[in-house]
């Protein structure tokens, strides 16, 4: 008799637990993300589904941009900024209680693979033969507001400045070395890790970069907040932070 309720009790919660997919099984998640999160996310998204049943659909593009959507009317279920002050320009549009800082990254230098170089300190980029850096748009990218914040704090900002392509996103910069049109970029870390043809010259350790925080929240206006806190509980669990380790991103307390 024991057995037999058991066995029924189990065959309940598997039956639940079908239940519960089947409803999500038509439902999905807008995540509004940084570009520099597209690998990592695309790792997931399949993964959270498989748990859930919920599709996840990605925005993915320079935090400022999505901020901007998110201010003009877009409605995600989830934002993700690579800084804090993006994440902050929409605070009018986020749930403030669902504001989480999920991970942190580092700086680098990246060189194309067919000039690849070491080396030693930032100052290397007084070099003569290197005439154009590419980095995000230092008044808005994040990517770029932090190496401009870098470049200041060891007083080479205003040398380099005359050799500072702005660029729409961090993957634009790294792009921009891997085709020939800048000689080098400061990026994230984890960029360069995917980039089929450029090579990290110089990792700026973390303590002595600016601080790279990327903040995430539900946001008010999109359609599935149940599915928003679902995720972002599942990107704090430590299977999601297994995949970001791997990628190359740090906890905040890593810093």
């Amino acid at each position: 008799m024991i057995r037999r309720i058991l066995a029924s009790m189990a065959l309940l919660s598997v039956a639940f637990d079908a239940g519960a997919q089947s409803r999500n099984a038509n439902r999905q998640v807008i995540v509004s993300a940084a570009v520099s999160l597209t690998d990592v996310l695309q790792q997931l998204a399949p993964i959270y589904q498989m748990k859930t049943g919920e599709r996840v659909l990605l925005n993915l593009g320079s935090s400022n941009t999505l901020a901007r959507q998110i201010n003009f009317g877009a409605g995600p279920d989830v934002f993700i900024s690579a800084d804090e002050a993006q994440m902050n320009a929409v605070v009018t549009r986020i749930d403030p209680a669902s504001r989480v800082d999920l991970f942190s990254n580092q700086l680098a230098i990246a060189v194309a693979d067919d000039r690849p170089r070491a080396m030693k300190s930032a100052r290397d980029l007084l070099d003569p033969a290197i005439k154009r850096i590419a980095i995000g748009d230092p008044a808005a990218v994040p990517a770029g507001v932090y190496a401009r914040q870098y470049l200041e704090g060891l007083g080479l900002w205003k040398e380099l400045s005359t050799k500072v392509v702005p660029s729409g996103s961090v993957r634009l910069a790294l792009s921009a070395v891997e085709s020939g049109a800048a000689d080098a970029a400061i990026v994230y870390h984890t960029d360069i890790a995917t980039a089929a043809h450029a090579r990290e010259a110089l990792l700026i350790p973390a303590s002595q970069g600016p601080p790279i925080v990327y903040p995430a929240a539900r946001v008010l206006a999109g359609p599935n907040p149940d599915g928003a806190r679902r995720l972002l509980a599942f990107l704090r669990t430590p299977e999601a932070a297994a995949v970001f380790t791997r990628a190359g991103f740090l906890t905040p307390r890593d810093r």
